[in-house]
């Protein structure tokens, strides 16, 4: 019996076909929690934890090119179909 696609394959060929869409969204998500954790912590003036959220949700954003490129590098050496074990 022919089985679909597994969740990650189908989650990888999501990634590959909305790069961009995935990176926004991951953006938008970690600067949310990133302002949310920080509007918690009382100590901080506004813009302190306004610049706090833009450096995480920035750093987050280059995990994510990075690791879009990774899945595109992949994508190109390997094929939709992963790797070759036999010529």
């Amino acid at each position: 019996m022919a089985e679909g696609p597994s969740k990650i394959e189908s989650m990888r060929k999501w990634v590959v076909e909305h790069k961009l869409r995935a990176v926004g969204c991951l953006w938008l998500t970690g600067i949310s929690s990133s302002i949310a954790y920080n509007w918690s912590r009382p100590n901080m003036k506004p813009s302190v934890k306004i610049i706090h959220a833009r450096l995480h949700a920035q750093a987050l954003t280059l995990a994510a090119l990075v690791g879009s490129a990774c899945v595109e590098y992949y994508d190109n050496k390997y094929g939709s179909s992963g790797p070759k074990l036999c010529p």
